[in-house]
């Protein structure tokens, strides 16, 4: 059975449920952990001045539906398995992913902003949440750092010709 298969191989630790609806997601592209590890070291120390706690993956909403953005920003007493929102998450676009058709999700759960980097274009886009749609903010609310800045901090692995 193919689902066995993926959990015995390890890859179905992204695998999300949707409404009750699994989604499989497959690994992403190197640049994608290149892009990440380095956000966490720009992240870290602002999310901890700020009284949060940088964090890798993590499953945001219920057992029954839930997605696993690539990191975010949680208040430092959030410890879960299923966390009901997050004060930032962040994206890395691969191929084919979902990550904009998560958004209404994350607006359901109260995300106040959500960053998503595409290393393929080197675009930096930072959303905040307002009346229930999110807008693009030239600057975080939530740490010190916009997407400008960000973007320039960032050291884009080579994209493929």
């Amino acid at each position: 059975m193919l689902l066995e298969r993926r959990r015995r191989s390890g890859i179905d630790r992204h695998d999300e449920i949707w409404d009750g609806v699994l989604h499989l997601a497959p690994m992403a592209h190197s640049r994608h952990g290149e892009v990440q590890a380095q956000l966490f070291e720009f992240l870290g120390p602002l999310a901890r001045s700020a009284g949060m706690s940088a964090c890798g993956e993590f499953n945001l909403g219920e057992p029954d539906d839930f997605r696993i953005p690539d990191g975010g920003l949680l208040m430092r007493d959030s410890h879960a398995v299923f966390h009901a929102t997050a004060a930032l998450v962040i994206e890395v676009l691969s191929p084919g992913d979902e990550t904009w058709e998560r958004l209404p999700f994350y607006a359901a759960h109260d995300v106040e902003e959500v960053l998503i980097l595409d290393p393929d274009t080197r675009a930096v886009s930072w959303l905040g949440l307002a009346g229930g749609e999110y807008q693009p903010i030239e600057q975080s609310g939530l740490i010190d750092l916009g997407p400008t800045r960000l973007g320039e901090l960032v050291d884009w692995p080579p994209t493929e010709a």
